[in-house]
């Protein structure tokens, strides 16, 4: 049986991924946008310019028309969360662009925009859980 704890844990965990695949695109982009900065944030989702991230993050554009970039935006906000749990933005910015031992020394936002959306997910547990 888990302890009280654990079970709070898995409870955040759980919400936080209810809320990754059910915030609206403007949460998510201006949410990233706010601790990552546009430029990261455009790489991450793969898209050529910061704009495309403002206008997500503004409400102007109100969906992707590549539905992979909204699964790397939607990764990234999710990591992001948990991240956010323990760690300032400053942190959680620093750890996206970081060499990452559990992403063979990958920075995790070059993890996401490549696809390994489950790689970068577990580098987050492990780091939150060494917090």
């Amino acid at each position: 049986m888990m302890d009280t704890a654990s079970s709070e844990i898995v409870t955040s965990l759980t919400a936080l991924h209810r809320e990754a695949v059910s915030a609206p695109l403007q949460i998510v982009a201006s949410s990233l946008q706010a601790v990552l900065g546009q430029q990261l944030t455009a790489y991450i989702a793969g898209v050529s310019e910061g704009k495309t991230v403002h206008r997500w993050a503004t409400g102007a554009i109100t969906a992707t028309r590549d539905v992979t970039a909204e699964q790397r935006l939607r990764t990234a906000y999710h990591v992001s969360r948990i991240l956010l749990l323990q760690d300032g933005p400053q942190t959680v910015r620093a750890w996206f662009i970081g060499m990452n031992p559990e992403l063979g020394d990958q920075a995790p936002a070059e993890a996401i925009h490549q696809g390994h959306y489950k790689e970068a997910l577990a580098a987050a547990y492990a780091f939150a859980a060494d917090g």
